[in-house]
């Protein structure tokens, strides 16, 4: 409650110049949902501004936008809004950074945790894992070079199951279908049915910043810059970092 107040009250001033409730339309990956959503319901209450939110998994928002779908502002990890930048779908100098997160293990609810503690304890545990579920994402990308690092992906190329996009690691691991997975730790910290481990050890673990960025063809921009004023602001943090995310 008091870090609503503080955010209600740090954004009195930057609604004021804003005469006319809107609607923006935001298509967005899934890594920093959950607080996404708790700082959208709080921007919606203060500014009276409306917010349509469409998640998906990161090939399917590419997908999304290569379409041509209409939205105000887009979600995506950094290099990506680059990439849209880059294409015309965002407007060039529109990025702003909201999150970062790094990539995690977890394991099926009440089965024993594994150690992950070092380079070496993460090896011993992959190799020992009858499967390992990982994601269509960055965190998915990254975790193919951390086998490589690790010397290993030769021997655990047949354990992998790779989730659509879209689907979280969770699901993998909550059905029994993978022993392990990896995926944000934002995206597995609350997941039902599965117990989160831990993150990836020492010099492993590479932090992923997700960024804004607005669509080229908003028809709500200002409205848009508004909510992403209000996420980004400093007393978005504790909010932030509640959902296993770092500020970005």
């Amino acid at each position: 409650m008091k870090t609503a107040g503080i955010i209600v009250a740090a954004s009195a001033l930057l609604f004021s110049g804003i005469a006319n409730a809107a609607e923006i339309r935001v298509i967005s990956t899934q890594a920093t949902q959950e607080a996404y959503l708790e700082l959208v319901a709080q921007f919606e209450h203060t500014s009276g501004h409306k917010v349509a939110t469409v998640f998906s998994g990161t090939l399917n928002v590419q997908k999304r936008l290569a379409d041509g779908e209409p939205c105000d502002l887009i979600i995506m990890a950094g290099p990506a809004i680059d990439d849209q930048i880059k294409l015309g779908s965002a407007v060039a100098g529109s990025r702003v950074d909201f999150a970062k997160s790094g990539t995690g293990l977890a394991v099926r609810k009440g089965t024993a945790k594994p150690d992950i503690s070092s380079a070496d304890a993460l090896k011993k545990t992959l190799l020992a894992a009858k499967s390992i579920g990982y994601s269509t994402g960055p965190s998915g990308l990254y975790m193919l070079s951390v086998f490589e690092q690790l010397g290993i992906a030769d021997q655990v190329k047949g354990k992998l199951k790779q989730t659509p996009s879209g689907v979280f690691v969770g699901t993998l691991i909550a059905s029994g279908e993978t022993e392990v997975g990896f995926q944000q730790i934002s995206e597995l910290a609350h997941f039902a049915g599965i117990d989160y481990v831990g993150p990836l050890p020492g010099d492993l673990q590479r932090m992923t910043m997700f960024s804004t960025g607005i669509h080229a063809g908003a028809k709500q921009a200002d409205a848009a810059r508004a909510l992403v004023k209000f996420i980004t602001a400093p007393a978005a943090a504790p909010v932030i970092r509640k959902h296993g995310l770092e500020p970005a």
